[in-house]
């Protein structure tokens, strides 16, 4: 009975364990969700979108979710400055947004493609990708192709401190005198 009471207690405080840990500089994660819960938190709390458009097939996609978004500072400055979405681009359940109906496209592509993916990136179906949006679900820009850490972090503060608003990627990148 002993054992019974003390698995049960040791559960039931694992996600506050945990959560202390994350805040308290132990592994930060980004919080992930999906297309739906960020419009709904999205119409309480206003904060730009991040959308990671990826497929279950695709290698550099994992490797992102490996490398790139275990990162500490990406997932920190992410779950500060956005909703992280992930968005499966093959994913066959219906999404509604703003009242369309977006579905699965099955002979779309060699293995099919959903209509919102396609939306997102303009029928450009090219993995892993990034749309970034603002608060009122407008697309700002979309970034494709592989990013390690320290080659998304700048895009991320692009975006996420509204630098966009004021100048444009070119100009920014030029200041931030990376080596090529």
């Amino acid at each position: 009975m002993g054992k019974i009471i003390f698995g049960v207690l040791a559960v039931s405080i694992m996600p506050v364990v945990l959560s202390f840990r994350s805040e308290k500089g132990g592994e930060e994660k980004i919080n992930w969700m999906s297309w739906e819960e960020a419009v709904i938190l999205s119409k309480e709390n206003p904060k730009r979108i991040f959308i990671d458009v990826y497929t279950e097939w695709c290698g550099w996609c994992k490797r992102m979710d490996k490398t790139t978004f275990s990162d500490k500072e990406v997932a920190t400055f992410m779950n500060k400055n956005f909703y992280a979405v992930k968005l499966d681009a093959e994913q066959k359940e219906d999404i509604i947004f703003q009242n369309n109906t977006f579905k699965f496209l099955p002979d779309a592509g060699r293995r099919g493609v959903h209509e919102l993916a396609k939306a997102l990136l303009d029928g450009k179906m090219s993995y892993p990708s990034i749309v970034y949006m603002d608060e009122q679900f407008r697309r700002i820009t979309i970034s494709a192709g592989y990013k390690d850490a320290k080659g998304i972090m700048p895009e991320l503060k692009y975006v996420g401190k509204g630098i966009y608003e004021k100048m444009t990627w070119q100009d920014y990148y030029q200041s931030l005198n990376l080596e090529k």
